[in-house]
């Protein structure tokens, strides 16, 4: 049984992930992919960095996760997001098999698990994705504010 403990955890490691993201100016989101008990893989967003649209924390962590298990299967896998995942990434963790996703903030102008879309629970697709929302909110979004605030 997963506790909301263990949630708020890895969810403090992705947004780490996403402050570290400041250095390089890249909008703070971070991620991880756990497997029991054990992170496998972190990363945040690095589309400034690397000068890539699809250098999205979930991409990148994604990428990682399947190298650390030598599969693109990442079955039995958590993935915690500090910002509801875009289409591409919930497209992304579908095509993974991810087993739950873990969200922080929720994005009304482009999320696609349950803002605009829901990708990951789309039961016309071959895979559905167990998704917890709101685990460290607060902080996540905090995060956010203060860095499009500083941008104007």
């Amino acid at each position: 049984m997963r506790s909301l403990d263990s949630d708020r955890n890895f969810m403090a490691v992705a947004i780490a992930e996403a402050r570290a993201g400041l250095d390089h100016e890249d909008v703070p989101i971070g991620c991880v992919v756990a497997r029991g008990g054990e992170v496998l893989a972190a990363a945040g967003n690095e589309r400034e960095a690397a000068q890539d649209p699809t250098a999205h924390a979930e991409i990148l962590a994604l990428r990682a996760a399947a190298r650390a298990v030598g599969s693109w299967r990442l079955e039995g896998c958590t993935v915690y997001v500090t910002l509801e995942p875009c289409a591409m990434c919930a497209g992304a963790l579908v095509l993974a098999r991810v087993d739950r996703l873990v969200i922080g903030a929720m994005d009304p102008k482009a999320g696609a698990v349950g803002s605009l879309y829901d990708i990951a629970r789309d039961d016309r697709l071959n895979h559905q994705i167990e998704v917890v929302t709101g685990v460290r909110a607060d902080e996540c979004g905090a995060l956010l504010r203060e860095f499009f605030a500083a941008k104007r």
